[in-house]
């Protein structure tokens, strides 16, 4: 078997990054067996080159070798191109006509993109590397063909996998062997070496003098993201190829030829609110609405008690505690609500809050003025409200919740479905 740096010259692959290295020797290795293999890495890492390597040093060397781009293929003609099809088996099959797979008999076929494949396509590709048996489009008779196959793709086949997108029992079937190729910006030490290549290249393209780079040039290409890759590197040199004149480039003069040279620099923070930030702020604006509601029932309640006795300062002695509550309630809100603007809404812990019937709160304000009487069994309802003890049953959970973690206010906030700064506000409240 010849060596890496030998099949490397011979199919002009560059650089002597150890990950690239690897790839190439794997290749080498699965060559000589049928076993399927799947080429991944990003868009422009080079991916073609590896079934290359893979067929011309394989028994099949002499078989035909077609790459297919699936990508390319409107889905409605796939089959038809990867299969064969029958005459009449559509509109516009005037003739009988042979698939690639039937083509490359005996050969290798190279399935580039094979993420990009049609679900029902990928059946029938399973069914060829399962037992090398397909149908063409518009025919019941099975075919045969010994084809070896080769797949790369760029899309996260996991990914692809989990959202539907590609069957999980043909990736299995394509990767028994998986080849990875590194990204550009992880083969640095590569990245210039490259670049002389391709400006060499072009130059005798061309017919001029090859370009150079000074040394902050050279600096600013090692250090650029490369999110092309190989193929967005030869772009570029190209390009500085045709249209400098001086042949000695500079840092400057490079880096008019790299867009988005923001993306080197650090990431600036997104300020922008996401869709969770208005969630945690109007979940927030319902508890306080809420809290407000409930503090307008107790202070209907007061009011009525006042319109029945006449007598303020008995009813103020009989409701203290109904009026301390209020007053440090209404304080803490508005401390809540100082805080929350001055931090410009902060992420807020989620708290489960009961949303307000808006249909109840617009049927009140449309309601006409309440007669004495109906003031009067109002107070009645409300005192039945009472009664049930809202404020006896939150004390109770709270009591319970943190007897049951041991005093830990986190676990009993997350338990109670509150923020841990609700809970120490309650626990103060009621002295526990």
């Amino acid at each position: 078997m010849e060596s890496i740096q030998a099949t490397k010259q011979r199919f002009g692959i560059i650089g002597n990054d150890p990950k690239l290295n690897r790839a190439v020797e794997k290749a080498m290795q699965v060559a000589p067996t049928d076993i399927s293999v799947l080429v991944t890495g990003e868009s422009g890492v080079g991916k073609e080159s590896i079934p290359k390597i893979i067929h011309s040093l394989s028994h099949r060397k002499h078989g035909k070798y077609i790459a297919v781009n699936c990508g390319a293929i409107p889905e409605g003609t796939i089959d038809s191109e990867l299969f064969g099809h029958e005459k009449g088996a559509f509109t516009g099959a005037t003739a009988t006509r042979s698939g690639y797979f039937e083509v490359a008999d005996g050969g290798t076929i190279f399935l580039d993109e094979v993420g990009e494949l049609p679900l029902p396509t990928q059946v029938r590709l399973l069914r060829v590397l399962e037992n090398g048996e397909f149908l063409k489009v518009g025919s019941s008779q099975i075919q045969k063909t010994d084809v070896r196959i080769v797949a790369a793709t760029n899309v996260k086949m996991v990914d692809a996998i989990n959202k539907g997108k590609f069957r999980e029992d043909l990736y299995y079937r394509l990767s028994t062997v998986e080849i990875n190729l590194p990204p550009l910006r992880e083969r640095s030490e590569d990245i210039h070496l490259l670049f002389r290549k391709f400006a060499s290249d072009f130059a005798n393209k061309y017919k001029m003098p090859t370009i150079r780079l000074d040394d902050a040039a050279v600096e600013l290409l090692l250090k650029y993201r490369w999110s092309g890759n190989i193929r967005q590197l030869r772009n570029v040199a190209e390009q500085v190829s045709v249209l400098e004149e001086n042949r000695d480039i500079t840092y400057q003069t490079l880096k008019h030829y790299l867009p988005d040279m923001g993306s080197n620099l650090p990431a600036v923070v997104n300020t922008k609110k996401s869709e969770s930030d208005f969630s945690s702020e109007r979940e927030i604006l319902y508890k306080v609405l809420f809290d407000m509601k409930r503090d307008v029932n107790d202070l209907k309640k007061l009011t009525l008690e006042l319109m029945k006795s006449g007598n303020a300062a008995k009813v103020k002695e009989e409701n203290s505690s109904l009026i301390n509550k209020i007053y440090s309630e209404t304080h803490s809100q508005e401390d809540d609500l100082e805080s929350f603007i001055e931090t410009e809404h902060s992420p807020v812990r989620e708290e489960k809050v009961e949303v307000l019937n808006i249909a109840e709160l617009s049927s009140e304000a449309n309601t006409p003025t309440r007669t004495k009487k109906d003031a009067y069994d109002f107070a009645e309802e409300i005192e039945e409200e009472e009664n049930l003890s809202l404020q006896q049953k939150e004390l109770e959970l709270i009591k319970k919740s943190l007897e049951k973690y041991q005093g830990k206010r986190k676990d009993a906030a997350d338990e109670l479905g509150i923020s841990e700064r609700t809970l120490y506000r309650k626990i103060k409240q009621y002295n526990l």
